[in-house]
């Protein structure tokens, strides 16, 4: 395993991050794996050397921090490795129980310690962009929060371009703790991210840590555009297919079905590996629900694209409506 700096901060993460989305309550989706089936793939994580771990109050309305929480307090020492959880998506009926008002960030990092089982997370990121906080408001509560030592670092995930720049110039005007990383959607199906927010986050010295870099399972090859594929998320992840599904998006992984197979890989190591490939990206966000996924991911960090490869992989994409703001 690799190790690389968080964007311009000292903490060392590994250059794969394993989300925890996929381990929670069957009760929120039907694909995610409850507790005892969602501990080892934290635990094969740790032994393949992942430090950095992913997760958000959302995610099975909790179950995920749970889960997470006890595994790593089993698996490893909790300063070997690097937390990370996010707040903004609703977690109950109440209007104060979203969003990134003072009030909700206050609750919701509380909340998230006691799920996880730590008094402190390496990493707090704001899950969404919040139209109706004011942007100050916001990135004061999350400075009491690190001068608090409740969590060292700050991170954000996908929104605007611009919504981020102003987000880090306000930190800067009002001399607070400056957001380190960003969580954006990107992928060989989904590159919008390359207009603007990139850029920003390489200038800014930003660490970009994408989400879904193997486009929710779809690069693997196994979608068909009639029905969608033959997993129980293929079936049921309606958010996927608003994603993607578009003609070009099937050429894509037709390249990519061409070059794993010249390789003699998988196609998840090779749409992986070409993330990897591109500038300014620290870590991945992975899924795993069978242990293939995790041991791919990881053979996947020897995968030495060359030009040739990256042109043909690149070269079909058409551009796509925003989407994965919301």
């Amino acid at each position: 395993m690799d190790y690389v700096n968080l964007g311009s901060t000292g903490l060392r993460v590994s250059r794969l991050c394993l989300g925890a989305m996929t381990y929670g309550s069957k009760a929120w989706r039907e694909w995610v794996l409850e507790e005892e089936e969602s501990r080892p793939f934290i635990r094969r994580a740790l032994e393949l050397g992942i430090n950095f771990f992913d997760t958000a109050d959302m995610y099975s309305l909790g179950v995920s921090e749970q889960i997470l929480g006890r595994a790593l307090k089993d698996f490893a020492a909790r300063d070997r490795v690097v937390i990370a959880t996010k707040v903004f998506n609703p977690m109950g009926d109440d209007p104060n129980q979203r969003g990134l008002s003072r009030k909700h960030i206050m609750h919701s990092i509380d909340d998230s310690l006691r799920r996880l089982g730590t008094d402190y997370v390496d990493l707090y990121q704001i899950h969404r962009f919040d139209y109706e906080a004011p942007v100050e408001e916001t990135v004061r509560a999350l400075d009491d929060i690190v001068r608090q030592g409740k969590a060292l670092y700050l991170g954000a995930s996908s929104m605007y371009a611009w919504q981020f720049a102003k987000m880090l110039y306000t930190a800067d005007r009002m001399g607070c703790t400056r957001f380190v990383s960003m969580q954006n959607h990107y992928n060989l199906v989904y590159r919008e991210e390359e207009r603007e927010m990139i850029p920003l986050c390489r200038d800014q010295g930003v660490a970009l840590i994408p989400w879904s870099p193997m486009a929710r399972g779809f690069l693997a090859g196994n979608r068909r555009r009639e029905d969608y594929g033959e997993t129980p998320r293929a079936r049921s992840d309606d958010y996927a297919h608003k994603l993607y599904y578009q003609p070009s998006d099937f050429t894509v992984v037709d390249r990519v079905t061409e070059v794993a197979s010249r390789r003699g890989v998988s196609n998840a190591q090779i749409a992986l590996a070409w993330v990897l490939h591109q500038p300014g990206i620290t870590a991945p966000i992975i899924g795993a629900s069978r242990m293939q996924h995790l041991e791919e991911a990881a053979a996947a960090l020897g995968i030495k694209l060359d030009q040739a490869e990256l042109d043909s992989l690149a070269e079909p994409y058409q551009p796509h409506p925003i989407l994965g703001h919301s």
